[in-house]
């Protein structure tokens, strides 16, 4: 120890081996440089006691001040007591009591304290820390709250370095933004500077009008990217729209998101909600960030409460209002199956307006529990819908051919029976058919047709059924948990058709 000129008083006890220094003490105490009221020195023990107005330099950038300070030089272990403050460039530390370790140079606090950086306008508050000016990190836990001129940090516990700025997290953790983003989870990290971070455990971000959350989300605010995996979910209340699926990736700069894992878009319509899944999605937004493509490929189904349908491929053009299908679409609507190699549906609100049915075109109606199917086939078919999703015409162009069962009503007294009259098969160029409760009203031919009508007791049962029929009930959603079975069945016909419809 190197005692400088200009101490008031030096005391010596032989007996204790006690050096007293009384009045503007200086020390260079192991390249520590050190101004106090006063300090004794116990020589056998090699520990050193200052009181009132310490002041310890270190390097030249590490101050420490305090009423009191004790320091073990065997152990390199010191302890401040009272108005203790720690500064380290433009860092400072304000507690009651502090230990420093100035062999690990790590100061540590235990009962309550508030770190600053001045530069950066930086506050972090704690029950305990641990400070590491040489690594620059600080570990901090216990009703931890960080400030600074863009966030508010809530913590349980974690470690930020201040010269990255980056907080990493071991506890539930709410961050609020001056622009009233709220990140929310239990571990990850978390730059403070760039608005980059990975966030794990009950992850979210509530963003204005849009919220996600996932098992594991990462965000980088300054590229515009997002990334989520496990139960990842999003919505957007100002595009009406959300996403459910296992991992979701999305750029603000390629107005570009997808989503695969169980995928699911949700988009609001007017009485209803559209859901679309698919192996993955994909989504588009426009210049005014509004939704204007959905795009879904591989097992493709979608479910509303009035329409239903399934394909390999589709495209969900939002403002056109329109849903294109392609490879083996299926659609349902009311008690109607339409199918073709590929299927545009025109929708207006929460309705269908029309589809548009391209090559080897069917629509099939249910017309009783007695398995017997009104049925339609052609090249190419567009099919009308009314107020209530139900057919109201089908415009068949090219090889058109229907099967149907007209009906007739019969008055006995007071009761009113309807039977079925018979079956009608017929063949034409191009068909305009009339649809009313799901029956056909009116059947008219732009072409010469060519067909027969049979007796309901002279029908025959291999007749009753057009070239390419099939009856789909089982593969219907009927629900939105049924969007993604476990396993995908094959087709199932109601009954057997023949290979080739004749002609009488």
């Amino acid at each position: 120890m190197e005692l400088a000129p200009g101490a008031e008083k030096l005391i010596y006890n032989k007996e204790t081996g006690e050096h007293r220094l009384i009045g503007n003490i200086h020390i260079t105490y192991q390249s520590n440089v050190i101004y106090c009221d006063s300090a004794s020195y116990f020589e056998k023990s090699s520990v050193l006691k200052m009181y009132g107005d310490v002041h310890l330099n270190k390097r030249d950038t590490l101050n420490l001040y305090c009423d009191s300070l004790h320091y073990d030089s065997k152990t390199r272990k010191a302890k401040l007591w009272g108005n203790v403050r720690i500064r380290d460039r433009d860092f400072k530390i304000t507690t009651d009591s502090l230990d420093f370790d100035t062999k690990k140079e790590v100061a540590i606090y235990r009962n309550g304290g508030r770190i600053e950086r001045s530069q950066k306008k930086e506050t972090l508050h704690s029950k305990s820390g641990y400070f590491y000016p040489k690594s620059k990190n600080i570990t901090v836990s216990g009703n931890v709250l960080f400030k600074n001129e863009n966030s508010t940090m809530y913590s349980d516990s974690l470690r930020y370095n201040y010269v990255a700025q980056k907080a990493f997290f071991f506890g539930p953790t709410k961050i609020v933004r001056t622009d009233k983003t709220k990140i929310v989870c239990s571990k990850g990290w978390y730059k403070m500077d760039t608005e980059e971070g990975v966030l794990q455990y009950n992850a979210s971000i509530t963003k204005e009008h849009q919220f996600v959350s996932g098992d594991s989300l990462y965000i980088n605010e300054l590229k515009g990217i997002s990334i989520g995996k496990g139960n990842v979910y999003f919505s957007d209340n100002q595009k009406g729209m959300g996403f459910r699926g296992d991992r979701f990736y999305t750029s603000k700069k390629n107005n570009k998101s997808y989503l695969t894992g169980k995928a699911v878009a949700e988009y609001k319509l007017k009485d209803d909600t559209l859901f679309i899944h698919a192996d993955t999605l994909f989504t588009f937004t426009d210049s005014t960030n509004r939704l204007s493509l959905i795009k879904g490929y591989h097992q493709a189904r979608f479910f509303s409460r009035k329409t239903q349908g399934k394909c390999d491929s589709l495209n969900y053009k939002r403002q056109l209002g329109i849903l294109e299908m392609f490879v083996n679409p299926i659609v349902w609507s009311e008690k109607a199956e339409l199918k073709g190699e590929t299927i545009q549906i025109y929708l207006k609100d929460s309705l269908i307006e029309r589809a548009e049915i391209q090559t080897k075109a069917t629509v099939i109606t249910e017309v009783d529990s007695s398995r017997l199917y009104n049925q339609v086939g052609g090249k190419n078919i567009i099919a009308f819908f009314n107020s209530n999703n139900e057919l109201k015409k089908i415009d068949v162009n090219g090889n058109a051919q229907t099967i149907y069962f007209p009906e007739e009503t019969l008055k006995r007294d007071t009761i009113i029976e309807i039977q079925r009259k018979g079956m009608s098969r017929l063949y034409s160029s191009d068909i305009k058919i009339y649809v009313d409760s799901n029956e056909f009203s009116k059947v008219v031919y732009l072409d010469q047709a060519d067909g027969v009508f049979y007796p309901m007791e002279k029908m025959n049962k291999e007749e009753q059924f057009i070239v390419g029929y099939s009856w789909n009930p089982n593969l219907r959603p009927k629900n939105k948990k049924d969007l993604f079975p476990t396993i995908l069945e094959k087709p199932k016909m109601s009954v057997k058709p023949t290979k080739k419809g004749k002609r009488k």
